[in-house]
């Protein structure tokens, strides 16, 4: 194993081997210690997508929620899943089966369609066009600002999927997904997150699926693997300490020197990481 190879899997906290069942019960009771720790809040929010990472998640926050409220006897804290399709969302059956499966305590569903055309709009008014990959940027920076309204209306955290699969390949938006409260899923590869929705019995449909950021019109449903030139169990079989190809190696420590402002604090005179 190369030295950036293991700097790597350190910096993402990846273990080469989980038990599913301990993952699960670390990440609930770290979402419940943070309630508790700041009481100004009473829950989470999240965006369900349809796909595996929002779907484990909010899977993970409702039993968060639901044990915080057996524990104290009431209905004092809430999980709220939200729907924020861009129009009319292609895979909204999974969206379904996904909040279905999780049982949110609550469901609300903000379209982001007229706000991001108007954005675009006011954008080209002012002699600004964007390309139809920075139009996806303003789609997944839109959803985070609605969650962050309903968690401030609602006194709730702001939940967000990053995990070590997409961290180092820095395939998230900056301020948009890649923007939260806390991460509970920092640390799991993508097959790890398979392994705990089989363990809580998730339809296998939602984590088989092929995982898609589906922000761009022209590509609709695009393909992560395609857009980032390398397989999720490439990468996987990296964060676990595993051998892969020179290509595939090449391919991922690239994705990961470049994206590296994506990770870091905001720099500043008061860091280096950027030197």
């Amino acid at each position: 194993m190369s030295e950036l190879q293991q700097s790597v899997i350190n910096a993402l906290h990846v273990k080469p081997e989980i038990d599913p069942k301990e993952e699960i019960r670390l990440r609930i009771d770290f979402m419940k210690e943070y309630l508790q720790k700041f009481s100004f809040a009473n829950g989470f929010v999240l965006g369900i997508s349809g796909g595996q990472d929002s779907t484990l998640l909010s899977k993970l926050a409702q039993l968060a929620i639901d044990e915080l409220n057996q524990e104290e006897e009431g209905e004092t804290y809430q999980f709220i899943g939200v729907e924020l399709p861009y129009g009319k969302q292609g895979d909204a059956d999974d969206v379904a089966d996904a909040i279905e499966f999780i049982q949110p305590s609550k469901v609300l569903t903000v379209n982001i369609k007229e706000a991001v055309d108007a954005s675009e709009k006011a954008l080209r008014a002012g002699g600004v066009v964007i390309s139809d990959f920075l139009k996806g940027n303003e789609k997944a920076r839109e959803r985070m600002k609605a969650q962050y309204s309903i968690a401030g209306v609602h006194n709730c955290f702001v939940l967000g999927t990053d995990h070590a699969a997409e961290a180092i390949t820095g395939f998230f938006t900056k301020h948009g997904d890649g923007a939260c409260d806390l991460a509970p899923l920092e640390g799991l590869n993508k097959r790890q997150g398979k392994q705990l929705l089989k363990a809580l019995g998730c339809p296998e449909h939602l984590y088989l699926k092929k995982p898609t950021a589906d922000l761009e019109d022209d590509r609709p449903a695009l393909a992560d693997e395609e857009a980032l030139g390398v397989t999720y169990e490439e990468v996987d079989d990296y964060l676990e300490g595993k051998e892969i190809s020179q290509e595939a190696r090449e391919v991922i420590e690239g994705h990961y020197i470049k994206t590296m402002h994506k990770r870091e604090p905001i720099a500043s005179i008061y860091n280096d990481w950027w030197k």
